[in-house]
Protein backbone atom coordinates (compact mmCIF):
# COMPACT_ATOMS: atom_id res chain seq x y z
CA UNK A 1 0.00 0.00 0.00
CA UNK A 2 1.48 3.63 -0.90
CA UNK A 3 2.13 5.64 1.68
CA UNK A 4 -0.30 8.66 2.40
CA UNK A 5 1.39 12.15 0.87
CA UNK A 6 0.14 15.37 0.88
CA UNK A 7 1.61 18.59 -0.94
CA UNK A 8 1.66 21.81 0.53
CA UNK A 9 2.86 25.29 -0.47
CA UNK A 10 5.00 27.21 1.65
CA UNK A 11 6.23 31.11 1.04
CA UNK A 12 9.57 32.11 1.13
CA UNK A 13 10.41 36.12 0.95
CA UNK A 14 13.35 37.48 -0.04
CA UNK A 15 13.66 40.81 0.29
CA UNK A 16 10.41 42.48 -1.14
CA UNK A 17 9.81 39.40 -3.16
CA UNK A 18 7.74 36.57 -2.32
CA UNK A 19 8.77 32.76 -3.37
CA UNK A 20 5.84 30.17 -3.64
CA UNK A 21 8.01 26.47 -2.89
CA UNK A 22 6.07 23.52 -2.87
CA UNK A 23 7.01 20.49 -0.51
CA UNK A 24 5.65 16.83 -0.30
CA UNK A 25 5.34 14.80 2.66
CA UNK A 26 5.25 11.54 3.00
CA UNK A 27 4.06 9.63 6.42
CA UNK A 28 4.19 6.44 7.52
CA UNK A 29 0.79 5.66 8.19
CA UNK A 30 -1.00 5.39 11.95
CA UNK A 31 -4.61 4.18 10.17
CA UNK A 32 -6.01 4.23 6.62
CA UNK A 33 -6.76 8.21 6.47
CA UNK A 34 -7.36 10.50 3.23
CA UNK A 35 -4.55 12.60 2.83
CA UNK A 36 -7.07 14.82 1.16
CA UNK A 37 -9.02 15.91 4.66
CA UNK A 38 -5.49 16.39 5.75
CA UNK A 39 -4.33 19.21 3.31
CA UNK A 40 -8.11 20.57 3.39
CA UNK A 41 -7.81 21.24 6.81
CA UNK A 42 -4.00 22.43 6.83
CA UNK A 43 -3.19 24.67 3.91
CA UNK A 44 -5.67 27.34 5.04
CA UNK A 45 -2.99 27.55 8.23
CA UNK A 46 0.38 26.91 5.90
CA UNK A 47 1.13 30.86 5.39
CA UNK A 48 0.18 32.23 9.34
CA UNK A 49 2.62 29.07 10.74
CA UNK A 50 5.43 30.37 8.99
CA UNK A 51 4.94 34.05 9.66
CA UNK A 52 4.27 32.79 13.69
CA UNK A 53 7.41 30.19 13.07
CA UNK A 54 9.44 33.60 11.82
CA UNK A 55 8.22 35.53 14.61
CA UNK A 56 9.40 32.72 17.07
CA UNK A 57 13.09 31.87 15.62
CA UNK A 58 13.64 35.07 14.55
CA UNK A 59 15.59 33.30 11.38
CA UNK A 60 13.50 32.51 8.36
CA UNK A 61 15.37 29.48 7.25
CA UNK A 62 14.98 27.73 10.57
CA UNK A 63 11.50 28.85 10.24
CA UNK A 64 11.42 26.54 7.21
CA UNK A 65 12.53 24.14 8.83
CA UNK A 66 10.06 24.20 11.47
CA UNK A 67 7.32 24.72 9.65
CA UNK A 68 7.84 21.63 7.57
CA UNK A 69 8.94 19.28 10.55
CA UNK A 70 5.47 20.31 11.91
CA UNK A 71 3.42 19.44 9.32
CA UNK A 72 5.55 15.95 9.12
CA UNK A 73 4.63 15.38 12.45
CA UNK A 74 0.77 16.44 12.36
CA UNK A 75 0.34 14.66 9.08
CA UNK A 76 1.51 11.65 10.34
CA UNK A 77 -0.21 11.92 13.98
CA UNK A 78 -3.38 13.07 12.12
CA UNK A 79 -5.12 9.81 13.20
CA UNK A 80 -4.85 11.62 17.07
CA UNK A 81 -6.95 14.99 15.69
CA UNK A 82 -10.46 14.41 16.36
CA UNK A 83 -12.84 15.73 13.82
CA UNK A 84 -15.09 18.42 14.87
CA UNK A 85 -12.25 20.05 17.31
CA UNK A 86 -10.29 23.20 16.69
CA UNK A 87 -7.73 21.90 14.22
CA UNK A 88 -5.84 25.00 14.19
CA UNK A 89 -4.98 25.22 17.99
CA UNK A 90 -3.90 21.57 17.41
CA UNK A 91 -1.55 22.38 14.47
CA UNK A 92 -0.21 25.64 16.31
CA UNK A 93 0.24 23.48 19.62
CA UNK A 94 2.18 21.04 17.60
CA UNK A 95 4.47 23.97 15.51
CA UNK A 96 4.98 25.46 19.31
CA UNK A 97 6.41 22.18 21.03
CA UNK A 98 8.53 21.91 18.00
CA UNK A 99 9.61 24.48 18.53
CA UNK A 100 10.87 24.49 22.12
CA UNK A 101 12.13 21.13 21.93
CA UNK A 102 14.69 22.94 19.48
CA UNK A 103 17.96 24.40 20.34
CA UNK A 104 17.07 27.72 19.66
CA UNK A 105 13.60 27.27 21.55
CA UNK A 106 15.34 25.73 24.26
CA UNK A 107 17.63 28.50 24.97
CA UNK A 108 15.00 31.38 24.54
CA UNK A 109 12.62 29.39 27.17
CA UNK A 110 15.09 29.11 29.72
CA UNK A 111 16.62 33.18 29.40
CA UNK A 112 13.61 34.59 32.04
CA UNK A 113 11.35 33.12 34.31
CA UNK A 114 8.00 34.16 34.52
CA UNK A 115 6.54 34.35 38.63
CA UNK A 116 3.28 35.66 39.99
CA UNK A 117 1.21 34.10 36.87
CA UNK A 118 -2.68 34.96 37.96
CA UNK A 119 -2.31 38.30 40.17
CA UNK A 120 -2.47 40.68 37.68
CA UNK A 121 -5.29 42.71 36.85
CA UNK A 122 -7.24 41.24 34.01
CA UNK A 123 -8.40 43.24 31.27
CA UNK A 124 -11.80 42.16 29.08
CA UNK A 125 -10.69 40.83 24.92
CA UNK A 126 -11.12 43.52 23.05
CA UNK A 127 -10.80 43.29 18.86
CA UNK A 128 -7.82 46.23 18.77
CA UNK A 129 -5.70 47.25 21.34
CA UNK A 130 -2.51 49.64 21.10
CA UNK A 131 -0.44 46.24 21.19
CA UNK A 132 -2.34 44.67 17.87
CA UNK A 133 -1.91 48.11 16.29
CA UNK A 134 1.77 48.26 16.91
CA UNK A 135 2.29 44.56 16.20
CA UNK A 136 -0.03 45.44 12.44
CA UNK A 137 2.83 47.60 11.72
CA UNK A 138 5.20 44.37 10.97
CA UNK A 139 7.86 46.91 8.88
CA UNK A 140 8.33 48.91 11.88
CA UNK A 141 11.83 47.79 12.82
CA UNK A 142 11.43 49.30 16.21
CA UNK A 143 8.18 46.87 16.92
CA UNK A 144 10.14 44.02 15.81
CA UNK A 145 13.30 44.44 17.91
CA UNK A 146 10.94 45.24 21.05
CA UNK A 147 9.31 41.95 20.50
CA UNK A 148 12.34 40.03 19.68
CA UNK A 149 13.57 40.92 23.36
CA UNK A 150 10.50 39.79 24.97
CA UNK A 151 10.62 36.37 26.35
CA UNK A 152 9.22 33.77 24.17
CA UNK A 153 6.56 33.03 26.64
CA UNK A 154 5.62 36.25 26.21
CA UNK A 155 6.20 36.68 23.09
CA UNK A 156 4.12 33.69 21.51
CA UNK A 157 0.90 34.43 23.82
CA UNK A 158 1.00 38.24 22.36
CA UNK A 159 1.25 37.02 18.61
CA UNK A 160 -1.02 33.90 19.28
CA UNK A 161 -3.80 36.89 20.40
CA UNK A 162 -2.61 39.87 18.67
CA UNK A 163 -1.20 38.94 15.59
CA UNK A 164 -3.30 35.19 14.89
CA UNK A 165 -6.30 36.59 16.61
CA UNK A 166 -7.51 33.26 18.54
CA UNK A 167 -9.30 33.54 21.86
CA UNK A 168 -8.59 32.76 25.24
CA UNK A 169 -9.51 29.03 24.96
CA UNK A 170 -7.55 28.56 21.29
CA UNK A 171 -4.54 30.26 23.50
CA UNK A 172 -5.29 27.87 26.42
CA UNK A 173 -5.14 24.94 23.93
CA UNK A 174 -2.22 25.74 21.99
CA UNK A 175 -0.30 26.60 24.91
CA UNK A 176 -1.17 24.00 27.31
CA UNK A 177 -1.94 25.91 30.23
CA UNK A 178 -5.16 27.87 32.12
CA UNK A 179 -7.17 30.07 30.71
CA UNK A 180 -6.48 32.39 33.41
CA UNK A 181 -2.43 31.79 33.06
CA UNK A 182 -3.32 33.25 29.52
CA UNK A 183 -4.73 36.61 30.67
CA UNK A 184 -2.25 36.87 33.07
CA UNK A 185 0.84 36.19 31.30
CA UNK A 186 -0.89 38.57 28.39
CA UNK A 187 -1.44 41.31 30.55
CA UNK A 188 2.23 40.86 31.45
CA UNK A 189 3.01 40.77 27.58
CA UNK A 190 1.31 43.64 26.74
CA UNK A 191 3.03 45.88 29.63
CA UNK A 192 6.23 44.69 28.65
CA UNK A 193 6.13 45.32 24.70
CA UNK A 194 4.88 49.13 25.56
CA UNK A 195 7.84 49.25 27.71
CA UNK A 196 9.86 47.70 24.91
CA UNK A 197 8.81 50.46 22.39
CA UNK A 198 9.29 53.43 24.76
CA UNK A 199 12.32 52.36 26.00
CA UNK A 200 14.20 51.83 22.36
CA UNK A 201 12.01 55.22 21.04
CA UNK A 202 13.92 57.22 24.00
CA UNK A 203 17.37 55.74 23.18
CA UNK A 204 16.72 56.39 19.73
CA UNK A 205 15.92 59.97 20.19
Amino acid sequence: MPFPTAELKYIVSTGNKIDPRWFTLVCVPESTLPSETFEQLAMPHFERLYNFACWLTQDRHEAEDLVQETYVKALKGFSSFQPGTNFRAWIYKILRNTFLTSRTGLKAAATVPIDGEGEEEILPPVKETPESILLQRSDSQLVQKALEHLPVLYREVLLLCEVEEMSYQEISTTLAIPMGTVMSRLSRARRALRAGVQKMSGAGG
